[in-house]
């Protein structure tokens, strides 16, 4: 919904880009030019006047420098579409290369070109490699030294981009350094994809690298010796040159010779010589690795205390350079007891630290977890899964940390260019991420041994990675989804595997995914309601289960976590019964319409409305908020509420181009449906029916002529209730039905929502847009799923004043984590619409004794709500955590006023969780929706998943000398 409304906004920007299409045509032409992306070759003066080759730049004017011009095309694609292809260093101003306001997309596009160019013989410089003058080596080296000296004199481009910094060293030249790791996953996969019999080499290469792989390639370029081209020959011998250069011994004289180079600065620069004179005598992996952890900690810990851009520039390159020491020693590094593999996960998350791949914040509050306490002998079981689940942490918020860096620069080039999709798997693996993610899944492998807490997902590896989210069990056809997840038209009987979730699920029989969004989202919250099984796995698991797309299986998780997937051939006869009656009961629910109000049609100060007029006069958004601000009236804001009553009013106008209302129209369109069901029409046929004429009726509503009595009252209540003449105020249109927030149904996210809406003519249009939400086909289908009379659907709207909050997000007040009454969830983003979307958000276990950090923000951009109106986008950084401990504290006192005040002030009998929408301007608590938190108990209680449950002994003790 969200990002709907964003593309929406955005859509002005983008009207006059270069189509997609082109580009990749445009991508194809340049890889067969002998220019590729290039004009001529030119002199670039000081002055900034252009000579041609044989008329340099006179010394009087500064003299100059030369290389290639761009074509007309490319500096097109630059003007119109931000895409630069073919980066000329040399010729870049440092300033708008350095784009924070864009998200820094133009140096993340050489990143990128630089990963094409190693996997695709060049790409678009395939044979523009060869042009030459067209880039002088020594002028990009000079250009990207002085971009770092520049770059590294601010402070807060340290604390703020530290990962990202780091790994643009890789890439912008500067000091006559290759990126070996990259170049040897490269190369390998070149010689993999064009000769497949080196692929189980490949695979071993890119997924355990080790001085051994030498020796394996070596032996593979003799055994195929008469079978390979030249070319492949060729490659072969260079790939083994990057293996020897990657697995040379390390060269503590160049390090030491490299903190000498430092000026100043003279503790810091003692304390690392030594370091490096203690690692040099250091023989063994696991004495070794600890010691780079340290030091690259220490280095992202006080490089800002280092003044000179100069020594930083050296500390960051020696940070890389240790880094790569320590991917290749964590391969020797193999523990043999429980404790050693503690240890080497506990040094390698903190490496994650040091390299950038988690902030220094999110490792305080996880260290804790993972450090062993001292003369400590034994852990029980339970201690070993929370060690387990911290480590699995750090694994998945290092992911997180690349893809919220680069997704926005990959997913943009995968609309022409798909190999841009390799990019972040390739630095994952470049990172201490590979080494922690086998350390870690041997543990969980290990702990399921020792537990009987196994998962059984076909027969894929580190299925230790899998973990289950919300109980239920289906069967249908699997569907891998690997790329953009917004463009997957998705069917209600399939199993869907998705690296992200969709904003705008419809519907499915079961999902799994690579990046869960966060707990608390739409997609979440509709998943636990219908019972719909859900879980998480790694990007290893669906690669692994790739070669299962179309099958169809079986798929069950039980409320403990564990997950089964297995082929629907494998099913035993109790699996079979689950599904022996294809119509089996879903306990569909029946929303009474007999107590609506529809006689009331005036606009109502949201003041005057409570929860006893839920399902009456309005939704439970407003009728709950409404509550809500008698309860706690400065935490929420003014409001109007525009009845059911006003919209049956319209609903009874005369439908254009029908002989009946629009309420007729719908009537009709649900008797002549239920007509089809009785004789014998296909159920899918009777939904395209439904579907088709809903989508009239919801076109229609969209035009549907508004009456001026109610116009006109609708301007006197801005100007008495909300405070200002209509236009004046931005505020929000929410979607208010008779149909959601149920006890037994959510209806999370499934209507409009319009953020921030200023001026009369929209406020007046979204009004009959989101009157005609409810019958769009997502919303239609998640009714029809789980209730009995989709279509008795009545929305009212809550009209509220924009509040342009810093953060926001979500709170489950009970019961989702722990079970227990004082536990709470609560997941926040930045800016507006917070963590309700599914985006990465900070997310947090309150209970009453303390708070644990279950994931950071990982969110890449974020939206505030500027007085002009509409939205106003934003990209962030981690480095600091969201909430702050007065946040923790006002969030459990509102948690537990809500559990005590709500039912007391209602007289409801409900007992179980509430779901709060609120967030936070300068530290102040705002409130903006509540509703009951639906989970769906059969899921909970099905006895089948009970008996595919493990019982586990977690007081079961296991000595930290367990061989393993």
């Amino acid at each position: 919904m969200l990002g709907t409304l964003l593309s929406m906004f955005f859509l002005g920007v983008q009207s006059q880009e270069i189509p997609n299409s082109e580009i990749t045509s445009l991508i194809q032409n340049f890889k067969k030019d002998l220019r590729g992306p290039y004009h001529r070759i030119r002199w670039f003066c000081k002055d900034g006047s252009i000579r041609e080759p044989r008329d340099p730049c006179p010394d009087s004017i500064g003299g100059g420098i030369q290389h290639a011009s761009y074509k007309p095309i490319v500096k097109e694609l630059a003007e119109k579409n931000r895409v630069y292809l073919g980066e000329i260093l040399a010729h870049t101003d440092k300033d708008k290369f350095w784009d924070a306001y864009n998200a820094n997309d133009r140096l993340k596009q050489y990143q990128l070109g630089r990963y094409l160019a190693s996997v695709d013989d060049g790409w678009i410089l395939r044979k523009a490699q060869y042009y030459r003058g067209a880039v002088q080596s020594e002028d990009e080296e000079a250009w990207g030294v002085a971009f770092y000296k520049k770059l590294l004199k601010n402070d807060d481009n340290i604390k703020e981009f530290y990962y990202l910094i780091r790994q643009s060293l890789r890439d912008i030249p500067h000091d006559g350094d290759t990126n070996l790791a990259q170049d040897m996953r490269s190369q390998s996969k070149i010689l993999a994809e064009d000769f497949p019999k080196f692929m189980d080499a490949r695979i071993k290469i890119h997924g355990k690298p080790s001085v051994g792989d030498i020796e394996m390639v070596k032996s593979f370029l003799k055994k195929y010796q008469y079978e390979l081209t030249g070319e492949q020959k060729k490659t072969a011998l260079e790939l083994i040159q990057t293996l020897e250069d990657f697995h040379a011994p390390i060269d503590f004289t160049k390090l030491k010779v490299q903190v000498l180079e430092m000026k100043g600065d003279a503790i810091f620069k003692d304390e690392l010589y030594t370091s490096l004179e203690i690692m040099e005598k250091l023989q063994e992996p696991k004495n070794i690795i600890p010691q780079i952890a340290d030091i690259l900690c220490n280095i992202r810990e006080k490089i800002s205390e280092v003044k000179s851009s100069t020594n930083r520039l050296l500390l960051l390159d020696m940070s890389v350079e240790l880094e790569d020491i320590l991917l290749k020693k964590s391969q020797d590094w193999k523990p043999n007891t429980l404790k050693g593999l503690l240890e080497k996960i506990y040094t390698l998350s903190l490496a994650s630290m040091g390299t950038g791949l988690i902030e220094l914040e999110e490792w305080q509050a996880l260290k804790g977890r993972l450090l062993l306490p001292d003369n400590i002998s034994n852990l029980t079981i339970a201690e070993l899964k929370d060690y387990l689940v911290a480590a699995r942490s750090v694994v998945e918020w290092n992911a997180g940390m690349v893809k919220a860096v680069y997704a926005n620069v990959v997913n943009d080039y995968i609309k022409f260019e798909p190999l841009a999709y390799g990019f972040i798997d390739d630095r994952i693996r470049s990172s201490v991420s590979l080494a922690l993610g086998e350390s870690v899944s041997e543990l969980g492998n290990f702990l399921a041994q020792e537990s009987s807490l196994t998962n059984k997902v076909m027969n894929i590896n580190g299925q230790s990675a899998i973990r289950g989210l919300n109980p239920g069990y289906a069967k249908g056809e699997l569907v891998v989804v690997e790329g953009n997840p917004e463009e997957v038209t998705v069917q209600n009987d399939k199993i869907y595997i998705f690296q992200k979730p969709p904003s705008d699920l419809k519907p499915v029989a079961g999902i799994m995914t690579v990046s869960e969004g966060n707990l608390v989202s739409h997609v979440q919250l509709l998943a636990r309601n219908l019972g719909i099984p859900n879980a998480a796995l790694s990007s290893d698991n669906l690669n692994a289960l790739a070669k299962y797309n179309g099958k169809e299986v079986f798929y069950a998780v039980t409320a403990s976590g564990n997950v089964v997937l297995k082929l629907s051939t494998a099913m035993n006869s109790e699996e079979h019964r689950l599904f022996a009656n294809k119509q089996r009961n879903t306990n569909k629910i029946t929303v009474p319409t007999d107590k609506i109000k529809i006689a009331l049609n005036e606009v109502l100060d949201m003041r005057n409305v409570s929860a006893s007029d839920s399902g009456k006069l309005c939704g439970p958004k407003a009728a709950n908020l409404g509550q809500l601000k008698k309860m706690f009236p400065e935490q929420v804001v003014e409001g109007l509420v525009i009845p059911f009553g006003i919209f049956k009013d319209h609903m009874n106008q005369s439908m254009p181009g029908t002989n009946n209302s629009y309420w007729d129209f719908l009537n009709i369109t649900f008797t002549k449906a239920e007509t089809m069901r009785n004789s014998g029409t296909k159920e899918e046929d009777v939904e395209e029916f439904q579907l088709k004429q809903l989508k009239v009726l919801e076109d229609a509503i969209k035009k549907i002529e508004l009456r001026p009595d109610f116009v006109k009252e609708l301007q006197q209540k801005f100007g008495s209730v909300l405070g200002g003449t209509i236009g004046e105020v931005p505020v929000f249109l929410r979607s208010d039905t008779n149909m959601e927030d149920l006890e037994e149904f959510t209806g999370a996210g499934l209507n409009l929502t319009l953020f921030n809406v200023l001026s009369e003519e929209k406020i007046l249009q979204g009004i009959k847009d989101v009157w005609a939400s409810p019958y769009t086909e997502r919303s239609f289908k998640w009714r029809q799923r789980y209730l009995l009379n989709p279509e008795n659907v009545y929305p009212s709207i809550l009209i509220i004043p924009s509040v342009d909050v810093d953060y926001s997000g979500v709170m489950i007040t009970k019961g989702i984590n722990l079970g227990t009454d004082d536990d709470i969830t609560v997941a926040f983003s930045r800016g507006a619409g917070g963590a309700v979307d599914g985006q990465s958000a900070e997310t947090h276990l309150i209970t009453n004794y303390g708070h644990t950090l279950l994931s950071p923000s990982r969110q890449p951009d974020h939206i505030r709500l500027p007085e002009s109106g509409g939205v106003k986008k934003h990209y962030e950084t981690f480095d600091s955590l969201i909430l702050n401990e007065k946040n923790i504290v006002d969030l459990r006192n509102m948690a537990n006023d809500i559990r005590k005040i709500l039912p007391a002030q209602t007289a409801s009998t409900y007992k179980g969780a509430y779901d709060v929408e609120l967030g936070f301007k300068k530290d102040k608590l705002w409130l903006f929706q509540i509703r009951p938190f639906v989970e769906n108990t059969n899921a909970k209680t099905s006895e089948y998943l009970k008996s595919i449950t493990p019982k586990i002994d977690f007081d079961k003790k296991i000595a930290l000398n367990t061989s393993i």
